[in-house]
């Protein structure tokens, strides 16, 4: 079993995933957000690194992007500031293939391992594309996690979660990121289809930013991934404001 899996398991529900751009407000501050997350109690955190064409995530998040670009950040240079982190949480780098295909797959890999990352998110690698990536993450402890999506065919969302490692990222809405004010109740026959046939955690994603959102996907989910709140919250410097929310979205109860 992957280390990701593992840890999410033995964590306590909800499962709380705070999303943070990588460079964002400058390099430096990573491994501080970090520690942050990690003494609030979340299960992991999910880093993102910039790219020019992001086309799963909202404006909130292309804007961190872009302040990330501004700031020289590369993916090199967060490979070099991740390796100098030490922390018990497991780390999920969310990337597109672009960057990391120009980096060099298999030194990409290499370099993942010195580092707290134990999962990879790559919205943009279609499972017939996996290919590409999954040989090198074989003999390695690092868990390639599938998004499955609202309008993915039953018999495709079984495909995907058949392959699931780490978790499972269940997208909430067709679209992209960014904070919403509500969720479609019936939301929880897909999650219940999902989480029916999944031997890994699945957790909720794209939207979610509110302890009455973490709540309601509680009911019939692992937990949430919360980004946009987060990544905007940072660059606002209301680090004491989101690590109180993060606080009551771990403590809360479906």
């Amino acid at each position: 079993m992957k280390t990701l899996t593992k840890k999410l398991k033995d964590h306590h529900k909800p499962l709380i995933v705070p999303y943070i751009m990588a460079g964002d407000g400058g390099l430096e501050h990573l491994p501080a957000r970090i520690r942050l997350l990690e003494q609030a109690g979340v299960a992991a955190v999910e880093i993102g690194i910039p790219f020019s064409d992001p086309v799963a995530d909202g404006p909130v998040i292309q804007a961190a992007g872009l302040r990330a670009f501004a700031n020289g950040v590369t993916l090199e240079k967060v490979l070099d500031k991740l390796a100098e982190v030490e922390t018990e949480l497991p780390l999920v780098m969310m990337t597109y293939f672009n960057p990391l295909f120009h980096f060099g797959t298999q030194r990409f890999v290499h370099r993942l391992t010195e580092t707290p990352v134990k999962g990879l998110i790559i919205p943009d690698l279609p499972a017939e594309e996996s290919h590409f990536l999954r040989p090198y993450l074989k003999e390695t402890d690092l868990a390639l996690v599938p998004l499955v999506s609202l309008t993915s065919p039953k018999e495709r969302v079984k495909e995907l979660i058949q392959q699931a490692e780490g978790f499972v990222y269940a997208v909430t809405v067709n679209g992209t990121t960014g904070e919403r004010p509500t969720f479609d109740p019936l939301l929880k026959e897909h999650f219940d289809f999902i989480c029916h046939n999944s031997e890994v955690p699945v957790l909720a994603g794209f939207g979610v930013s509110t302890i009455e959102h973490v709540q309601f996907f509680s009911k019939f989910s692992d937990g949430v991934v919360i980004g946009s709140k987060v990544v905007q919250a940072f660059h606002e410097k209301q680090e004491e404001e989101i690590i109180h929310f993060i606080k009551k979205a771990v403590e809360s109860e479906s």
